[in-house]
């Protein structure tokens, strides 16, 4: 008879156990699939601002007898834009590429409508993304004009201003459904925990009353949460690398390339998963070791 009890306590113990994983690995696999698509959303983010340039022009009127020393002032004025802080890319577009540009937004084919060196030399610049904030990019601007050699600098400033409030307003939301997930993580796994422990109120309270001390009864119980917490980590970890590399193999993008941020990413989540766990364990053990006997039968 005992023999029976025992194993059903077994069952039921392991049933719990698994339980508790599965929930963990459920809400970690939520948790660091809203971190994956935070992390591209940001790059992808980054990259469209960077698309965003600005142009900066030279003089268009110079006598053709100096175009060598012309072209080594705008080499050298290159340079210098390219050091600039706001500076993420600068390319130095000729007169000759310029007319090349207009004609095919223009669909012109042929060269007698215009000479080829009506339009002047410029350097497209790519800022940086941080420079693309409307409240910023006056700034950048000014700092390029303040290049010798640099007469005039256009952009979109409409177009940049629309572009980055959408983004914006897009990673907000991203980031908003990540801190909800995160919530939602810490309350389902401290509710499985809470229920497990609840299984073994009388237990602690037993150990408690033959005179163990609150440590004593609290360390298996942490020793446990972690293997759980590890555990449930490692699988919600695991088929979110699954899902992210089909979902990647099937579009043929591996989106960010930086590995040091799926690293930080990984570890978090087991962080997470393992600290909650912890947590969650020693509160609702604690609570059961400074309840009252009678209030087991109504907790």
């Amino acid at each position: 008879m005992a023999k029976s009890v025992d194993e059903f306590n077994k069952k039921r113990l392991r049933s719990s156990n698994i339980t508790v994983v599965i929930s963990i690995a459920l809400v970690l696999f939520l948790l660091g699939l809203m971190g994956l698509i935070l992390i591209n959303a940001q790059k992808y983010s980054d990259y469209i601002k960077e698309q965003l340039v600005v142009n900066a022009y030279f003089d268009e009127n110079y006598d053709a007898k100096d175009s060598v020393k012309i072209a080594k002032f705008e080499e050298e004025t290159l340079k210098k834009v390219q050091t600039l802080a706001p500076v993420k890319k600068a390319t130095y577009i000729s007169r000759a590429a310029a007319a090349i540009e207009a004609k095919k937004s223009m669909g012109i084919d042929s060269d007698a409508l215009f000479e080829e060196n009506i339009f002047p030399s410029s350097i497209e610049i790519a800022l940086k993304p941080e420079y693309v904030d409307p409240a910023k990019i006056d700034a950048a601007i000014k700092i390029i004009k303040s290049v010798p050699g640099v007469v005039d600098v256009k952009n979109d400033s409409t177009l940049m201003v629309d572009v980055y409030n959408n983004l914006s307003r897009i990673l907000k939301w991203i980031f908003g459904f990540s801190l909800l997930f995160l919530v939602l993580a810490v309350v389902l796994i401290n509710n499985s925990i809470r229920l497990k422990i609840f299984s073994k109120r009388f237990i602690i309270k037993t150990m408690q009353l033959v005179g163990a001390k609150r440590r004593f009864i609290l360390k298996p119980f942490i020793i446990e949460a972690v293997i759980l917490g590890a555990i449930g980590s490692f699988i919600g970890l695991a088929a979110l690398c699954g899902v992210w590399y089909y979902f990647t193999s099937q579009i043929g993008s591996s989106f960010v390339q930086d590995n040091q941020q799926y690293f930080w990413l990984i570890l978090l989540v087991l962080g997470v998963g393992v600290l909650i766990t912890v947590l969650s364990t020693i509160i609702a053990t604690w609570r059961f070791l400074k309840s009252n006997v009678d209030d087991l039968y109504y907790s």
